[in-house]
């Protein structure tokens, strides 16, 4: 796995660059090279931890995250994110869902949601809220990604607040998320896990630099619209990849 560290920083520095985590994309790349799929969202959530949680503590110190308006977007989403990551799947379900979420992800990235002018928060019930945010941490502790992705668009949509609020409350719920899908993956089999973690161990190393230098480069001066295109560009790409290798596999189930 040590060929797929390159890649890893890679990915990592794009996604940091606009406020998330990678999980989606280290998940199918770690599936691309061949990594058995039930050690795939151990180490995808642990990467996801990793790049986030400076990003979440940046966000939260300057004053961009609000703690009290966040709590329903965890109120189911961390739970059932545990759950997900305790249910177990097989593999072509597993591959089918990874394939969807980074085909719509990628699609988001190259359309997302305008923010209104007015910027008024459009009335959203907080069991609405917690509703889709529990869906989103259900997916996340299954395939291994911290859900921010998908949030960050509901939230224009909601007119949750200005772009780096909502990029703050993505990269909480990220972690928040991440954090406990990978509690739930531990769960099933902590000394499995354990020995992936530690036979994959160069891929770590690899992120926090690639985060690192991704969210440097977001705060700078460059303009983070045209990484978004490329970041989203990579993920449909991936996607198709992924996409046919599932359509192969149910294709030749079924014969």
């Amino acid at each position: 796995m040590l060929a797929l560290a390159p890649f890893f920083f890679v990915t990592a520095l794009l996604y940091a660059a606009v406020g998330f985590g990678g999980g989606s994309t280290y998940s199918a790349l770690l599936l691309l090279g061949g990594a058995d799929y039930r050690a795939v969202p151990v180490l995808s959530l642990a990467c996801n931890i990793l790049v986030v949680a400076v990003g979440s503590w940046r966000f939260a110190r300057s004053g961009h995250v609000d703690w009290r308006r966040i709590r329903p977007l965890l109120a189911l989403s961390v739970p059932l994110a545990w759950l997900g990551g305790r249910l177990a799947v097989a593999e072509p379900v597993f591959v089918g869902l990874l394939a969807l979420s980074l085909f719509a992800a990628g699609l988001l990235m190259l359309w997302p949601p305008r923010r209104h002018r007015d910027g008024a928060p459009r009335l959203a019930s907080r069991w609405l809220q917690a509703a889709a945010s529990g869906a989103l941490g259900f997916l996340a502790g299954i395939v291994g990604i911290g859900g921010g992705i998908f949030l960050a668009p509901l939230l224009y949509l909601l007119r949750w607040g200005t772009p780096r609020a909502i990029a703050g409350t993505s990269a909480v719920f990220i972690l928040a998320n991440s954090i406990s899908g990978l509690a739930g993956q531990l769960a099933k089999d902590h000394a499995a896990a354990g020995e992936v973690l530690a036979a994959h161990w160069p891929l770590f190393p690899a992120v926090l630099a690639g985060g690192l230098t991704g969210a440097t480069l977001g705060s700078s001066r460059l303009d983070p619209k045209y990484i978004r295109i490329l970041t989203a560009l990579l993920i449909l790409y991936v996607a198709v990849r992924l996409g046919i290798r599932f359509y192969g596999e149910t294709m030749g189930a079924a014969a």
